[in-house]
């Protein structure tokens, strides 16, 4: 009977947390690349409307596509820039999220049985950690390039 108490008291400690804050912390890279790239998002002037690049032309002069301008093409590279951040911090964070998902899970299973696997798991976790830091500094490294 005492071996079921002392397996609640390993669970009920704050060290089997860990994973759970770790995950969020994934979730605050992406929301810092979508305040970054909603910063970069300008309003239409007093004449002009969005379109799909920001560079609609309505007329039969747009139909060639030499007409567009070199502003109207950094508009579309901005835009694909933004994407690009987005895909980067995106897709490390899933890959971070899936390892912190199954090291965490694994790890507290663990650790009822045994307690000396606490700083292996944590180890692993920071390891999970960086794939998304990774892609948050490839994020910013992106839009800091689109400002042009």
């Amino acid at each position: 009977m005492r071996e079921i108490f002392d397996i609640a008291d390993r669970l009920s400690s704050q060290q089997c947390l860990i994973p759970v804050v770790m995950s969020g912390i994934i979730a605050v890279y992406s929301l810092v690349i979508s305040v970054l790239i909603a910063q970069d998002l300008t309003p239409p002037s007093a004449g002009q409307t969005y379109g799909l690049f920001s560079f609609v032309h309505h007329g039969p002069e747009c139909r060639d596509p030499r007409t567009f301008s070199l502003t109207s093409l950094f508009f579309l590279l901005r835009g694909f820039m933004h994407l690009a951040c987005g895909i980067a911090v995106g897709m490390t964070g899933l890959a971070a999220g899936y390892c912190i998902g199954v090291v965490g899970d694994t790890g507290v299973r663990a650790y009822m049985e045994q307690s000396r696997i606490f700083v292996g798991m944590v180890l692993i976790l920071i390891f999970g950690e960086v794939l998304g830091l990774y892609g948050l500094i490839v994020a910013l490294l992106l839009n800091s390039r689109s400002k042009g």
